[in-house]
């Protein structure tokens, strides 16, 4: 199972972060900020393989914030595999997820069902619309959130009920909340460096 990605390689021994983008976005959105947030890394950006009226997505859905559970399970076996041969071929032990909206989406359900793939979880305006199986896997996964208290598309009820969800999993959360919407702003970028130190 492959993957369109777009790759850069980095300094042996490097960490490696994985960028995801969000509906309508490709594998450049977010790839160059990657080598800026850390310097020398491993960066693997894949591209969504699902489109939504032209937009590309990870997963489809029959609505808006209603997924098609079975085309999610099969996104996150595709990535799955893309993340593990990343792995493989960096040799990277500390391994990124950095994923926004939709990109944020697949990356946490990726995570649910693989919970040794990431060591560090970057979710923007996550939307997850259902209840995960409980995972204690991801007690050592350290993760950030980031949202707009004002999110029209990513509800902040669902966003806090899914810190909540990480936290009873033991996963160390931090939570980063900006007083707008579904748009990614700089004080979020900030956090998100802030984190990764």
């Amino acid at each position: 199972m492959t993957c369109h990605a777009a790759r850069s390689i980095g300094q042996p021994g490097a960490p490696l972060i994985l960028t995801f983008h969000g509906t309508g976005g490709t594998e450049d959105q977010f790839h160059g900020l990657a080598s800026q947030l850390i310097p020398g890394a491993h960066v693997a950006s894949p591209r969504g393989d699902v489109s939504e009226g032209g937009a590309l997505r990870f997963f489809r859905r029959t609505a808006e914030g209603v997924y098609d559970m079975a085309d999610l399970a099969r996104a996150s076996a595709r990535i799955r595999a893309f993340v593990a041969g990343e792995a493989r071929r960096t040799g990277a032990t500390r391994v990124i997820g950095l994923g926004y909206s939709n990109g944020a989406n697949i990356l946490a359900a990726t995570a649910f069902d693989a919970p040794g793939l990431f060591s560090d979880l970057i979710l923007l305006h996550p939307l997850i619309p259902f209840t995960p199986a409980p995972q204690p896997g991801l007690k050592t996964t350290r993760i950030l959130i980031t949202a707009g208290q004002r999110d029209p598309i990513c509800l902040p009820a669902l966003t806090r009920a899914l810190s909540d969800w990480f936290r009873a999993q033991g996963s160390p959360v931090t939570d980063h909340w900006h007083p707008g919407g579904h748009e990614i702003r700089p004080d979020e970028l900030a956090a998100v460096q802030t984190f990764l130190l």
